[in-house]
């Protein structure tokens, strides 16, 4: 009799273990172009009304693995960033994968990078090999942005502006000689305003960004979506996704 009471309770534990695995997984995320964006430009949005490389990349993967999801974008990133890390069955994108966040989640990707660079225009002939290289020349950088904050810290004094695109402007027009921004987001803002091929002159940090799992999501579910993305890598379709966006 107990070990028919045993037998009962183990079934009954794996039957409610595969239920709750079988849940949607909860992904959050947040204004980043152009990997992440709301259609309509706000602050909150779902599903379909998300954009951006990074979301159309994730979406294929969780679809070639056949594991069922929503995806919420919302602000601000501490708070999305928290549930992720503390709620089971959630998950963030995209987020640098650093040595301090290695042992918090669990990692699929790298979905694409996310660099600080110095563009210039197509027919400029500045050569770099540091940052030191660039004292003495006008730099356009974000107000507020990590990149303008780490320029200032470096001695360079950027020319800021309240729009990052607005460089993409200053460059072309010639009133600044370099232009401090991310990349691929740099390339994404000067399209978005008419301006084409600009000319990358030095990379001075580079960082990988992932899709991030709460580390209760079963390895067999990382391991799929692992294995969709290296297979969507293969046959080009993150090549292709990229190309539509840069």
């Amino acid at each position: 009799m107990i070990s028919r009471l045993l037998v009962v309770l183990f079934s009954a534990l794996v039957l409610a273990g595969t239920a709750r695995a079988a849940e949607p997984l909860v992904l959050l995320t947040e204004n980043f172009p152009p990997y992440n964006m709301s259609a309509d430009g706000k602050s909150f949005a779902r599903e379909d009304n998300i954009q951006g490389i990074a979301a159309e990349i994730v979406r294929e993967m969780f679809r070639r693995a056949q594991i069922p999801y929503s995806m919420t974008l919302r602000f601000p990133w501490e708070r999305i960033y928290k549930q992720a890390l503390e709620t089971p069955g959630y998950g963030l994108f995209v987020t640098a994968r650093q040595p301090d966040r290695e042992t918090l989640f669990k990692w699929v990707g790298p979905i694409g990078p996310d660099d600080w660079i110095l563009l210039a225009r197509k027919d400029s002939k500045l050569t770099l090999d540091s940052l030191n290289d660039a004292r003495g020349l006008k730099i356009g950088a974000y107000k507020g942005d990590a990149i303008a904050q780490h320029l200032s810290k470096q001695g360079l004094r950027p020319a800021l502006v309240l729009r990052d695109q607005d460089n993409a402007r200053k460059l072309v027009n010639g009133e600044i000689d370099l232009w401090a921004t991310g990349d691929p987001a740099g390339r994404y803002l000067a399209r978005q305003v008419g301006i084409g091929e600009l000319r990358t002159v030095l990379r001075f940090h580079g960082a990988e960004l992932f899709l991030a799992l709460n580390k209760q999501v079963p390895d067999a579910v990382v391991k799929a979506l692992q294995d969709a993305l290296e297979q969507m890598r293969s046959d080009g379709f993150v090549d292709a996704t990229f190309a539509r966006y840069l």
